[in-house]
């Protein structure tokens, strides 16, 4: 594998529990790329970001993800895996008995965090980089949605992550909020982070145009390898 590259599946057969989803993919991404999955609901966006996660496991064909073999990863190694991934999911998750501050003090210290002053300079740092300095006590359920994902964000890049997976991101924001997001993934992006997110949010994603994943027919079409041609400006009325 490439020194620089940090995602590489080889004829990989991606499975939602006994049901094949994606079939013989090639997939590479490389440091500091920002790439779309798009496709229908069911077509295998969420599978093939569980897959990376080490959430669903690898059966057939190879595959490396920061540096970790995906159909050789142990147990043990999984959370090892997962402190170099920042993930970002739809629905939040954040802890609704805690506040913002709580909810990102348990992931810092769950990962070998120690110093208080050094958790709480870290928390005020990602804080501050996503725009919600100013909610550090609120509890989760007393932010707007665009707030939560914010905190969301914050918590994913707690660990300075290689790799985030942003799985539907901004499926529950609406259209302004959306752009809002996108955007500071994109900056995140542009501050060196490699980024891959899973999205049906044409809207937003045909403003910010970037190498596309296109999943349909249990495949996997890139628009990097000139395998299908992505009309931004289309997407809303497109099929795909």
């Amino acid at each position: 594998m490439k020194e620089n590259r940090v995602v590489e599946l080889i004829e990989a057969d991606i499975y939602q529990h006994e049901n094949r989803i994606l079939s013989s993919v090639d997939l590479k991404v490389d440091s500091g790329e920002f790439v779309y999955v798009i496709g229908k609901v069911g077509t295998g966006k969420t599978s093939l970001i569980k897959t990376l996660n080490a959430e669903l496991p690898l059966f057939s064909g190879s595959g490396q993800v920061a540096g970790f073999n995906l159909s050789r990863i142990k147990s043990k190694e999984i959370s090892l895996l997962r402190r170099k991934l920042g993930v970002v999911f739809q629905d939040f998750r954040l802890l609704n008995d805690r506040n913002v501050y709580e909810n990102l003090a348990f992931v810092l210290k769950a990962t070998g965090w120690k110093n208080k002053n050094d958790i709480d300079n870290r928390i005020g740092e990602v804080l501050e980089s996503v725009g919600v300095s100013d909610k550090l006590t609120k509890m989760p359920h007393r932010l707007s949605g665009g707030e939560q994902q914010r905190v969301v964000i914050a918590r994913a890049i707690l660990n300075d992550p290689i790799i985030i997976l942003a799985d539907e991101p901004t499926g529950n924001l609406d259209p302004e909020t959306s752009g809002e997001i996108l955007d500071l993934f994109i900056q995140l992006n542009k501050a060196g982070k490699t980024v891959l997110m899973a999205s049906h949010d044409y809207a937003a994603i045909a403003k910010k145009p970037a190498r596309t994943l296109v999943c349909a027919d249990g495949k996997i079409s890139d628009s990097a390898n000139n395998e299908v041609i992505i009309d931004f400006e289309c997407l809303l009325e497109s099929n795909v």
